[in-house]
């Protein structure tokens, strides 16, 4: 699923190339390709829980790219609604509140530290924080960023998906910093270390960057979460 995501977003930046440049002819011929990207994405089964954030948020992407058009957005809702019913069933509890004497707790779950409990990439959560969050799997590419990173690099969140972090931070320093720093990550070690980052006019301030293991429910790390300092 994930070169599915690559493909899309490498067809989409070809696009807004072509635009930029007005060649329509090019935006034509490379437009016809965009569909059948998104109903290849939407018909395959994710096969983690990764996969399922992945393919849910593309929906949300696509709901907010053809929010005027208001077929597109039916349609996009549909799509969402037997994701979810593929995903998580037709016989989940009803919405409804019972009543207080019909509610029964049962105990919580064992905590197993390092796995997601539950919470795996909360993504209101991680939107709301003010530090640049991101998450990249183990070929060193964007799987997740929230607003403030994509922001910062000046991108849409879903341009970053499947781009590999040497485009942004450039080859040298993904050799000679990053990458031995990921590689400690991806064999479990947590990190937390401070780099310095040009702040104009010569000027240079330190940031904190913190990288921790993402663990699928089994325990196998499949990825990195990044914060750093805004």
């Amino acid at each position: 699923m994930l070169e599915l995501f690559r493909a899309f977003s490498l067809r989409c930046a070809q696009i807004e190339e072509a635009i930029r440049l007005g060649d329509d002819r090019r935006v034509m011929s490379l437009d016809r390709h965009v569909e059948p990207l998104v109903e290849a994405i939407l018909a395959c089964r994710a096969g983690n829980l990764l996969e399922v954030y992945m393919q849910l948020q593309f929906v949300s992407h696509l709901v907010a790219r053809d929010a005027d058009d208001s077929a597109s957005v039916r349609e996009h809702t549909a799509v969402l609604s037997y994701l979810l019913d593929r995903y998580f069933g037709t016989h989940g509890p009803d919405w409804r509140v019972p009543s207080p004497q019909d509610i029964r707790i049962d105990p919580p779950a064992a905590y197993v530290p390092d796995t997601d409990n539950g919470h795996f990439l909360n993504a209101a959560i991680l939107e709301s924080l003010p530090d640049r969050v991101a998450v990249l799997t183990r070929d060193y590419r964007y799987l997740y960023s929230n607003a403030a990173n994509s922001a910062h690099l000046g991108r849409k969140p879903m341009e970053l998906i499947g781009r590999h972090l040497s485009e942004f931070i450039g080859e040298k320093r993904f050799i000679e910093c990053a990458k031995h720093k990921l590689d400690a990550c991806f064999a479990g070690e947590a990190l937390d270390y401070t780099y310095k980052r040009a702040a104009g006019e010569g000027a240079s301030r330190q940031v904190r960057c913190r990288m921790s293991p993402l663990r699928d429910a089994g325990g196998t790390i499949i990825g990195a979460m990044i914060v750093m300092d805004r």
